[in-house]
């Protein structure tokens, strides 16, 4: 039987007596591992879904994939990936030749005097950069008169666009030009030489070197005046 002196100076046979306890030098050591950092690091990771046992979390077996690196950067592409930014640097680079070629407008084109072989390829977009001078030249040595003279005349409508008295067209029609040059102090000549133009070629009126001298004459004296 417990007497009243024992609980007095506080002694119960009946309480479990207290652990004692000590400390551990080396508890920092078992705080070493990843899973106890809170302060977090350069990499941020992303841990796979694991087999939900504590022991493998514990035993850190589990490995982490890295997400996220700022000191390194991967461009991993998929072969489709590469097939398809190919075919974007190819029509980027088509488009780029389109452009500095006749293909396009011809607002980027810088061939000057580009060789034409014949009248009908002579259009609106190269008209100003043809060499007619050496078309004219080419049907005198074969004594093609007729075809020089239809040169002669697109080489005046060169000249009156370059000198924007008129806006060359490739259906436009003479009376058109007509039109355009009406108020100019050369518009008379110029209705001249679009009626020898028109007699002469649509009319397939026949020229000596005669006759083709003095058609010549008439468009040598206009294209001065235009100049």
């Amino acid at each position: 039987m417990v007497s009243n002196i024992q609980i007095a100076f506080g002694y119960n046979p009946l309480q479990t007596p207290e652990a004692i306890r000590t400390f551990d030098e080396d508890f920092k050591d078992r705080y070493d591992s990843d899973k106890y950092n809170y302060e977090g690091a350069e990499t941020v990771t992303q841990t796979p879904t694991g087999s939900g046992n504590y022991e493998d979390y514990k035993n850190e077996e589990l490995k982490q994939e890295e997400r996220n690196n700022p000191e390194g950067f991967s461009f991993n592409l998929r072969p489709i990936d590469w097939v398809f930014y190919l075919a974007i640097a190819l029509a980027v680079v088509y488009l780029v030749y389109i452009l500095l070629n006749e293909g396009g407008t011809g607002l980027f084109t810088v061939n000057r005097n580009k060789a034409i072989n014949s009248y009908d390829e002579i259009t609106a977009e190269n008209i100003e950069n043809a060499d007619i001078l050496s078309l004219i030249k080419n049907a005198e040595n074969d004594k093609d008169y007729r075809l020089a003279i239809r040169y002669y005349y697109l080489l005046v409508l060169k000249t009156l666009s370059l000198k924007n008295h008129i806006k060359f067209e490739d259906d436009k029609t003479n009376n058109e030009y007509l039109d355009e040059v009406s108020s100019k102090p050369f518009s008379k000549d110029f209705a001249y030489t679009s009626y020898l133009y028109n007699y002469i070629w649509y009319g397939e009126f026949p020229l000596n070197d005669s006759k083709y001298n003095k058609a010549k004459h008439n468009f040598s004296n206009l294209l001065k005046q235009v100049k």
